[in-house]
């Protein structure tokens, strides 16, 4: 995990980490249990002066929800 940093002109950046598996805990019908799932860390620097706090976090937020939503068995 690491902070990107911005070449200007560039007002953010996104750094994607390595793919690990990992253990975590997920809701099922029956209770909570521990299971390995892949994740991965999304870092993203920005210039405060251009890019607001809430702009850049429900950015970082829309890129996440299209990683976990992501169907490797549909067509191209």
């Amino acid at each position: 995990m690491g902070t990107p940093i911005i070449m200007q002109p560039q007002v953010g950046i996104l750094a994607v980490g390595a793919i690990q598996k990992k253990p975590a805990v997920i809701e099922t019908p029956y209770g909570d249990a521990i299971a390995i799932r892949h994740k991965v860390f999304l870092s993203h620097s920005y210039d405060h002066r251009v890019v607001d706090g809430a702009l850049g976090g429900s950015f970082v937020r829309r890129v996440a929800d299209y990683l976990e939503k992501f169907d490797i068995s549909r067509s191209i």
